[in-house]
């Protein structure tokens, strides 16, 4: 199938008007340069390979749905379909479908807040920071967002306790190795430094959810003194034990295991072999 670069099919372009026909409202065919990003847009997140899919899409089938943008001082910003419009460029198109809304002030993000919503375009996290923009710029409740984003105000809640969330773990959700849920039974330990273990731990042994509940729920329990209801639980071990058997172990370049309890414990280190034995006597003692 040729590829069509105007993006779009004789039949529909003849329902869009140009530029300059709407009187500033409604359908339009405008230049894609023209267009600038929403500086309020709550994604900040692209993903390299979906676009370039996308931009694929384009190429042979035309841009689907119209982008939402209103006028400015430098041509037009964007209320809504930031993906469709970056894909566009990439697929080299000159003109892009716009409805063309009028200048709506603070509505402006909460459009491109619901659309992204809507469409699961955003991290747990970066729909997080957009409710806290929605609460602290716009003086919005808790209720309202809720309202106009068509969620409960319970998990408006629970959204923005991710925010509290240690920096390791945030970074984990950001990327999308640690699911929002995972992120979210999280929340509740005091113990930062713990959290980003078990985040981790997560990560690197496949965790569902569940497991993830288990582990926190286990270590409140030990920190309350109350008894597992679980039955006997292993021993947590304490973070920074964790954290010297990683570097202890980096350092030799072996197998490193630190049983500690009752401020003491013992090392071991495994080897291989007698040659494997002389290399570590010679890190130890060098």
């Amino acid at each position: 199938m040729a590829v069509r670069k105007s993006g779009l099919g004789r039949g529909l372009e003849a329902l869009i008007p140009t530029e300059g026909k709407g009187g500033g409202s409604g359908f339009a065919l405008i230049p894609v340069d023209r267009i600038n990003a929403n500086p309020d847009q709550p994604r900040s997140r692209f993903d390299d390979e979906s676009l370039e899919e996308l931009a694929g899409s384009i190429e042979e089938l035309g841009v689907l749905q119209p982008v939402v943008v209103e006028e400015s001082s430098a041509g037009y910003t964007l209320i809504a379909g930031e993906r469709r419009w970056r894909a566009a460029k990439r697929a080299g198109l000159s003109n892009i479908p716009a409805v063309i809304r009028e200048k709506s002030g603070d509505h402006t993000l909460i459009e491109a807040l619901v659309e992204n919503v809507q469409r699961m375009d955003l991290t747990p996290l970066e729909e997080a920071r957009a409710y806290r923009q929605l609460l602290e710029e716009y003086g919005m409740t808790q209720e309202a967002v809720a309202s106009r984003v068509g969620k409960s105000r319970p998990t408006i809640s629970n959204t923005l306790r991710l925010l509290q969330l240690p920096a390791e773990v945030q970074v984990l959700v950001e990327e999308g190795e640690l699911s929002g849920g995972h992120a979210r039974a999280l929340i509740g330990l005091t113990d930062e430094r713990y959290a980003a273990h078990l985040a981790a731990k997560a990560v690197g042994e496949g965790w569902s959810v569940r497991q993830m509940e288990d582990a926190v729920r286990v270590r409140k329990e030990m920190e309350a003194g109350v008894p597992s209801k679980a039955g006997p639980v292993k021993t947590i071990r304490p973070v920074e034990i964790i954290e010297l058997e990683k570097r202890l172990g980096d350092r030799l370049g072996a197998s490193v295991k630190i049983n500690y309890r009752s401020q003491k414990g013992r090392v071991e280190i495994k080897f291989g072999s007698v040659e494997e034995l002389e290399r570590l006597y010679r890190v130890i003692t060098g």
